[in-house]
C-alpha cells in the first residue's frame, strides 16, 4: 500500500515535469537541424523558439507559388495585380515630399530618383504595406515544410545577426510571407549589406538602401533595368517598376 508521503511525492513530480514540458517546449523535430546549425555558429535560438509569438505558419510554400510573378504571363495583367494605377497616384504626392532625400540619393549613388520612388512605391505602397508576417517565424516554416531550406537557413541567420546587432526583439519586426521587410522590403541578408542606417522604418534610410543596392548591381551588371532584375528576378517586376519611373517623370515635365 502506497503511503500518502509517496503519493504527495509522486505528485509533486508529475506536476513539475508538466511545468518543465510548459516552459522547455519540445522543439519540432523537423526544424532541429536549423537550430543545431544557428546554435553552432554561436547564436541563442532556444530562448526565442520558448516565446509564445513563435509560430510556425501552415502552406507557407503555397504562399510564394501564389505569387504574381509566377501565376501571371503578361505586363498588363501584372499591373493590374500590383494596382499600376493606384501607384502613379501615389507616386509624385511620395516624391514631393521626399524630394531632398530623393535628391540627394540620386547624386550620391547614381541612380535615378524616379526608379528609386517606382520600387518603394512597388514594394510597400509608399510604406503604407510591410507586412502581416514575422520574418522568425516565416524563415523557421519555410524550413519545416523543406520549402528552399538552404535559403531559410541562410536568412534566418542573417535575419538574428541583424537583430542582435541593432538590439531588436525579433518578434517585433514584421514582414511579407517571404520574410522581407521595411519599405524597401529587404531580404535579412541584403538588410546586412545594403541597409543604409539601423532605422527600419525611417523612409530616408529605406531611400538611401534602395539607391545604394541598385549602384552595387548596376555596377555589376552594367544598367540600371538589370539591377531593378536583381531587386526582383522577374521580367514582368522590371518592366512594372520602368513603367512606372518612367510615366512618373512625365508627371514633373
Amino acid at each position: 500500500m502506497i503511503s500518502k508521503l509517496v503519493l504527495s511525492f509522486i505528485l509533486f513530480l508529475l506536476i513539475h515535469i508538466n511545468t518543465l514540458g510548459k516552459e522547455n517546449p519540445q522543439i519540432p523535430a523537423t526544424i532541429v537541424p536549423l537550430v543545431e546549425y544557428i546554435e553552432g555558429r554561436g547564436i541563442e535560438i532556444r530562448t526565442l523558439l520558448e516565446d509564445p509569438r513563435f509560430e510556425l505558419y501552415g502552406n507557407i510554400a503555397t504562399r510564394f507559388r501564389n505569387a504574381a510573378e509566377i501565376r501571371i504571363d503578361n505586363l498588363e495583367d501584372y499591373k493590374r495585380r500590383i494596382n499600376y494605377q493606384g501607384k502613379l497616384d501615389g507616386i509624385k504626392p511620395f516624391m514631393e515630399t521626399y524630394a531632398e532625400a530623393l535628391e540627394k540619393a540620386e547624386a550620391e549613388y547614381d541612380i535615378p530618383k524616379y526608379v528609386i520612388a517606382a520600387i518603394i512605391g512597388i514594394e510597400s505602397d509608399f510604406g503604407r504595406v510591410t507586412g502581416r508576417y514575422n520574418p522568425f517565424n516565416v524563415y523557421l516554416s519555410m524550413f519545416d515544410e523543406g520549402y528552399r531550406a538552404p535559403f531559410a537557413q541562410a536568412q534566418l541567420e542573417e535575419l538574428l545577426i541583424f537583430a542582435n546587432r541593432n538590439n531588436l526583439d525579433v518578434f517585433e519586426l514584421n514582414s511579407s510571407y517571404a520574410g522581407a521587410m521595411a519599405y524597401a522590403q529587404f531580404i535579412p541578408y541584403s538588410l546586412n549589406r545594403w541597409f543604409v542606417g539601423s532605422e527600419l522604418f525611417d523612409m530616408e534610410n529605406n531611400i538611401y538602401s534602395v539607391a545604394n543596392y541598385l549602384a552595387h548591381f548596376k555596377r555589376r551588371s552594367g544598367s540600371v533595368e538589370q539591377a531593378v532584375f536583381r531587386y526582383n528576378p522577374s521580367r514582368l517586376y522590371r518592366d512594372a517598376v520602368m513603367s512606372l519611373a518612367t510615366d512618373a517623370e512625365k508627371l514633373f515635365q
